[in-house]
């Protein structure tokens, strides 16, 4: 098989010819269908409902990065305080990094699984091609199906 060495300098694999008569779409989606998915008001639905929460999120965490290395940088004594024991404010700061980033991230899964997945799977159902077990005879047998 012919390769195709590109301007970034690995070698990919050459692109199939078309066959005579033969068509290469046949593996991609339809640009009509993609279209009219692009066009659907559930995944705008989807998008902005993911924007809505994403983003004010991800200022939200970056501040809170910000405060914390700023402090580190400029307020010594303040960060050096002892709160109990050996624990002083830049320790538990840092701590709370990791623990405000893992309930980020659950929060999220809590939040994608109540509002996102109910409209991404409406969405798959809705333009899902069918399978091939859909597309077998009703009275086939499971080998005849392809099973």
């Amino acid at each position: 098989m012919n390769h195709d060495v590109r301007r970034d300098g690995v070698d990919h694999p050459a692109q199939p010819e078309p066959q005579a008569g033969g068509d290469l779409t046949a593996t991609a989606p339809a640009p009509a269908l993609a279209d009219q998915i692009t066009q659907d008001p559930a995944l705008r639905t989807l998008r902005s409902t993911t924007r809505g929460f994403a983003f004010p999120v991800t200022v939200g965490f970056l501040l809170w990065y910000l405060l914390y290395v700023l402090l580190s940088s400029y307020a010594h004594g303040f960060m050096a305080a002892t709160l109990f024991g050996s624990i002083n404010v830049a320790l538990l700061m840092g701590l709370l990094q990791f623990v405000s980033t893992f309930a980020i991230a659950a929060w999220y899964a809590r939040f994608a699984n109540r509002r996102l997945d109910p409209i991404a799977e409406e969405l798959r159902h809705r333009y899902a091609a069918p399978t091939a077990a859909e597309q077998a005879p009703r009275n086939a047998t499971p080998q005849e199906a392809g099973e």
